[in-house]
């Protein structure tokens, strides 16, 4: 257990080094900017390594929920740990995020720190990591782009679109598979089925507020098209049609 706590320490200590130096070579840009490079650094990462462990290394996290920690899920939680107790005391201290967000990560860090202690169940929980982390680096490349001036762009049309359909299908979809194979399996505690129960229930909440971002630019794009469609449309004078 000490070893853990030494990693997740360690981990710690290399992301806020790591925001410092961002800090440092980025002094003509936001407190906001360096934080986001670090996250979509950490996503990069833990995306490819939760998704190695979830899906190549195993235990297989959908019939073998409740396992013991092999050392590779470890290091992972591990490393993400470290990273959400720094990004969670950023949001703290610059009181960026909404209560949804801190909430997400006040769950994200317990049900981390039970999986370490308890020994077990780091199996389905580092798969949750994998579906949820897999959306942040395109989340944090909208950020830049609307930053850069360059979001209103096919290339913003782009991340846009993955974005909401890995959100949708991996961390819904997926995490709805997931979740049932925890709270159905005997093996799991059932505080860790309680508190991944209510990250499924965080997700949900953000699901809601992409639906209404997805509405909102699907009416915008409507408005736009019947805006150009009667701009274009062919008017009468005199009894003839003629066009603009």
């Amino acid at each position: 257990m000490v070893s853990i706590v030494l990693e997740v320490t360690c981990s710690f200590v290399a992301w806020l080094f790591l925001y410092a130096c961002f800090c440092y070579w980025n002094k003509h840009r936001s407190y906001e900017w360096s934080c986001r490079l670090v996250t979509l650094l950490h996503g990069v990462i833990v995306t490819c390594l939760s998704g190695y462990v979830a899906l190549l290394d195993g235990p297989w996290p959908l019939t073998h929920p409740g396992s013991v920690n092999t050392p590779l899920q470890i290091h992972v939680l591990s490393l993400t740990l470290g990273y959400f107790i720094f990004d969670l005391g950023w949001c703290l201290y610059f009181q960026t995020e909404g209560d949804l967000m801190l909430f997400h990560h006040t769950l994200s860090i317990c049900g981390m720190i039970m999986v370490l202690g308890l020994g077990k169940s780091a199996t389905e929980v580092n798969a949750v990591v994998f579906v949820s982390e897999i959306t942040n680096p395109l989340l944090q490349t909208r950020w830049f782009l609307r930053e850069m001036g360059c979001y209103h762009t096919f290339l913003g049309e782009v991340v846009d679109f993955f974005f909401v359909f890995l959100f949708l299908m991996l961390r819904i979809g997926g995490g709805a598979l997931i979740m049932y194979a925890m709270v159905t399996s005997p093996d799991p505690s059932w505080l860790l089925k309680a508190g991944g129960l209510a990250m499924y229930i965080v997700s949900l909440g953000f699901m809601v507020e992409i639906c209404h971002f997805v509405r909102r630019k699907m009416l915008k794009k409507y408005r736009s098209w019947t805006s150009l469609r009667s701009m274009n449309a062919p008017v009468k004078t005199n009894g003839h049609l003629t066009t603009h």
